[in-house]
């Protein structure tokens, strides 16, 4: 080895070698260049370039595999996943795997956001090519030791098998002289030999979830931790005017009443936060705070003044995203026009685990551990916030309860770091319920006017101005309002642009001091809505069959977008729809996965609405565990069912009105309907599958209320039983 350690330091010296005479690590090289390619090392490797390891393979001397999860696990499957897909090529059983988190640090894993779907598509080359590596490093030294050829050996349950013979020995006896090898370059398998992706395996994190030992957030523990909660300004904005604590701090276990602030993008959250023992502690002396806050210069908002606001958005130009043509000529001349609106309320992330974090300030380091869906992000906010240089900031992840994008944010990390800061101990800053479900920030509500023209029974134009905030616009505090909003046609099917001639998309961005943010599927959760409403609408004009019409808009050669309609049709059984019956189609593309949906429903004997079968195929190319795939589209469905037809979030005096579940209701189990869910199975490549099954839903149901009632639903959310 030639010398370049020069910027090793000691201690990254001796983990490094002691890594290398410890066991077989396999990680990824990350170059500074987001176009350069990912390169594998050994620990060796890396400390002779003089760079940091990225673990993400290792196998001791035992033959336990550990493997890092540089993604967080919040119910999505990344848990099983990506080990699922390193065993594959590595030839061991997932029994004998160890998954940890991976700590934040992007420079060394790349992004660790959980978010857009991104976990499988965006890693599993590298995953695959780390599992293979590592084998045929173990089966080369084998081979050596026996002195045949390697391509005599084969690897089968973590070991290496000399065909002829018969010989067998673990990986653990391998891993000190396979570490000392070069990292060779491998040929990865083809799918038809596949013996562990595509198969629905048990996952990894269902055993300690069901007995208990899974630490969430809010279950994590340090010696001398104190716990927080925190009174916040009810209307966002709002600043404390002053504050009467003396009630609270009289609480037994009550040990300091402080002011803090939070960031909330580029605004400033003023809070007053009670520090103790135990959170019953400081729970009951908060409910003995009087705080009065200055609300001067802040819009107090409610629900129907924001409406309004849209709707009267709508009536103005807009900020065009993507345009083609000449929509308002064709639109004018036209002899056949549609146009309807479409109206969406803001949503509540409201997930199982609400918020919380702990956290460690001292002088030269910061520690955070928690439910964080982006410890990257984390990382780098609160380096930056601090003045800490980023490699002494170590974000740790737990299991998440839920996060649907709320828990990729950087502010609820940055509030328990200031708290720790100020009070000098750990502290682990609680949410409660109405804390998460108030404070927001919030799916943003939207209306959206569409217009289209038919010539032919085909559209030749189509125009949809969305009037809703703009989420890029709160990061600061003077934003560009020429910037269009870049999801306006989010969860549009991509063929469709080739067969529309004339067509727009624009914003217009409403104006409004209630934070927003991501929730699942993003734009796509109310684009969809107002898209396949309007082709349902569109159809019918043209008196086409829904979901034939769709196909008319799609160019034969997009084979891809053709099998799925088939498949949907063939699986719902939407050629043999009956009487009396009601049956809705949409279809949607989003994180690169297309996904149609069918949804049936009749009238019970009062009357009233039931949905009989929700149907969905889901395109998501490669993908690793057909039964994780099932369950986050089933997932998906009882979500955008609650957001279609049972929860909204309403505003009064510039407050959030919906304080917990008592308000804000969730779809129960007599209200989830029967779910198919099919996978296609192709060579596409992978595509997302926590969010792209959550848009076609609230359509599809919609289309299938007129279809069997004649009355079309505009508005979301609505009553099944008031319909």
């Amino acid at each position: 080895m030639s010398n370049k350690t020069k910027n090793i330091s000691r201690r990254n010296f001796l983990q490094l070698t002691g890594m290398t005479g410890a066991s077989l690590t396999i990680g990824f090289y990350l170059p500074v260049m987001a176009k350069a390619v990912p390169k594998l090392l050994t620990p060796g490797e890396a400390l002779e370039q003089g760079i940091e390891l990225t673990a993400w393979v290792s196998i001791d001397k035992n033959g336990l595999v550990t493997i890092a999860s540089h993604r967080a696990e919040m119910g999505q499957g990344s848990f099983q996943t990506i080990p699922q897909i390193v065993a594959e090529e590595l030839e061991v059983d997932l029994n004998k795997i160890k998954v940890v988190f991976a700590p934040g640090n992007q420079a060394k894993y790349g992004s660790q956001v959980t978010g857009g779907s991104s976990t499988v598509r965006g890693g599993y080359k590298n995953l695959l090519k780390a599992g293979a590596t590592a084998r045929e490093m173990l089966l080369a030294a084998a081979a050596k030791s026996w002195g045949v050829p390697a391509s005599e050996c084969y690897a089968e349950k973590g070991e290496i098998i000399h065909r002829p013979t018969g010989k067998k020995i673990g990986y653990g006896s391998l891993v000190d002289a396979a570490s000392r090898l070069k990292i060779p370059d491998v040929k990865l398998k083809e799918r038809k030999d596949y013996k562990l992706i595509g198969k629905p395996l048990p996952r990894l994190d269902n055993p300690p979830k069901i007995n208990g030992s899974a630490v969430f957030g809010i279950d994590f523990r340090v010696p001398g931790l104190l716990f927080a909660v925190v009174e916040r300004s009810p209307r966002f904005h709002g600043k404390i005017k002053s504050i009467d604590d003396k009630a609270a701090r009289m609480v037994k276990g009550v040990k300091d009443v402080i002011e803090v602030e939070m960031p909330v993008f580029a605004f400033t959250r003023h809070g007053v936060a009670v520090v103790a023992d135990n959170v019953w502690a400081a729970m009951q002396a908060r409910k003995l705070l009087k705080v009065e806050w200055d609300d001067s210069g802040i819009e107090l908002v409610n629900t129907d003044m924001l409406y309004d606001r849209m709707r009267q958005d709508l009536n103005k130009p807009g900020l065009t995203q993507n345009a083609q043509g000449d929509v308002d000529r064709v639109f004018a001349k036209s002899t056949q026009k549609i146009e309807a609106v479409y109206e969406l309320p803001y949503e509540s992330h409201s997930a199982l685990e609400p918020l919380n974090c702990t956290a460690l300030y001292s002088e030269d380091k910061i520690e955070v551990w928690g439910p964080i869906q982006g410890p990257d992000w984390v990382q780098s906010d609160l380096a930056e916030r601090f003045s800490i240089p980023v490699e002494k900031v170590n974000v740790h992840m737990t299991f998440l309860g839920g996060g649907f994008g709320r828990k990729a944010f950087t502010d609820y990390p940055a509030e328990a770091v200031t708290i720790s800061k100020m009070v000098k101990a750990p502290v682990q800053v609680v949410w409660t319920r109405e804390d998460d479900m108030t404070q927001g920030p919030f799916r943003p509500g939207a209306v959206y006017g569409c217009r289209a023209s038919l010539d032919g029974g085909m559209v030749n134009s189509w125009q949809v101005k969305m009037a809703a905030q703009n989420m890029d616009h709160q990061s600061s505090p003077m934003p560009d309002k020429a910037e269009y909003n870049r999801s306006t046609h989010e969860g549009f099917l991509p063929p469709y642009f080739d067969s529309i001639p004339h067509f727009r998309f624009a914003d217009i961005p409403t104006e409004s001091p209630i934070p927003v943010m991501w929730w699942r599927s993003v734009y796509a959760s109310t684009n969809v809505f107002a898209f396949e409403s309007f082709w349902d609408e569109l159809a019918i004009a043209a008196g086409k069959d829904p979901l034939e019409f769709r196909r008319m808009h799609i160019s034969p050669d997009k084979e891809r977008y053709h099998a799925l309609l088939t498949e949907i049709q063939e699986k719902s059984g939407w050629s043999k729809r009956g009487k009396n019956e009601g049956w809705g189609f949409a279809i949607s593309e989003c994180f690169e996965s297309p996904v149609a949906e069918v949804v049936k429903v009749s009238k019970n004997t009062d009357g009233s609405l039931k949905i009989d079968q929700v149907t969905v195929v889901m395109d998501c190319g490669w993908h690793v565990n057909p039964d994780i795939v099932r369950a986050q589209v089933e997932g998906s469905v009882i979500m955008a069912l609650g957001a279609a037809a049972v929860h909204g979030t309403h505003f009064a005096d510039g407050k959030a009105v919906e304080t917990n579940f008592h308000q804000y209701h969730m779809p129960r189990i007599s209200d989830s309907p029967p779910i198919a869910v099919h996978i296609m199975n192709n060579d596409e490549k992978p595509g997302g599958v926590g969010e792209p099954g959550l848009p076609p839903f609230a359509p599809a149901l919609c289309n299938a209320i007129f279809d069997l009632t004649g009355k079309r639903i505009r508005k979301l959310p609505f009553d099944l039983k008031k319909v």
